[in-house]
């Protein structure tokens, strides 16, 4: 996927912390924020003047908190994200949790998937300490473009999340509903990457855009 879309811009990629070689330990959306400023920052430094963040699944909840929040990206995309915390409104999202929950369920993600949880960042019983929903970051955004991208067979999170951040965004959104498309970069086609490699290369030309 990176390298389909260095066809139509410069890519700098991370992994989140608690995955990959990343240090650290995942907070599930909570402060990866901070990761993507880093490389957002680091492509700076690199070089690039105009700099879009796009994230699939939890990488789209964090590039929308990091819109919402720190602002300094000129453009972001949204693929297969949530438009709020703790849903368990579908078996794969339910089997999550009760993963992240399970006092054993750490070691488990870890020994299998390699991913480290960082069990105090997660509590759904306290709302006073979840940070703010996707939706309210998405706000935050404009007057920088938003890009929004669903499938319509997504098992994890179902179109109304789409749909959800899409009506909390300003102007200037766009909305892709895409017909027969699962979840995240797994079932994203080469050209649904090709056609969000041009949407990136426009937006940044767009007033408003930096």
């Amino acid at each position: 996927m990176a390298d389909q879309l260095r066809r139509t811009a410069g890519v700098v990629t991370l992994s989140l912390r608690g995955h990959g070689a990343s240090g650290g330990r995942s907070t599930l959306g909570d402060l990866e924020a901070h990761d993507v400023e880093a490389a957002v920052a680091w492509a700076r430094e690199l070089g690039y003047a105009k700099v879009a963040t796009v994230g699939f699944s939890l990488g789209s909840a964090c590039v929308v908190r990091h819109g919402g929040v720190h602002g300094t990206a000129d453009a972001v995309v949204a693929v297969s994200g949530p438009s709020r915390w703790y849903y368990q409104g579908t078996r794969p999202m339910r089997t999550l949790h009760r993963a992240v929950a399970w006092p054993l369920g750490p070691l488990l993600l870890s020994r299998a998937y390699g991913t480290r949880v960082d069990t105090r960042h997660w509590d759904p019983r306290r709302p006073e300490t979840w940070p703010p929903d996707p939706t309210a970051c998405a706000a935050r955004i404009a007057p920088r473009p938003l890009l929004v991208v669903h499938g319509d067979r997504d098992r994890y999170f179902p179109l109304d999340h789409a749909e959800a951040l899409y009506a909390a965004a300003g102007d200037p959104r766009e909305l892709w509903v895409e017909h027969g498309y699962g979840h995240a970069e797994g079932a994203a086609s080469p050209e649904l990457v090709e056609r969000i490699g041009r949407w990136v290369r426009r937006a940044l030309r767009a007033p408003g855009a930096g």
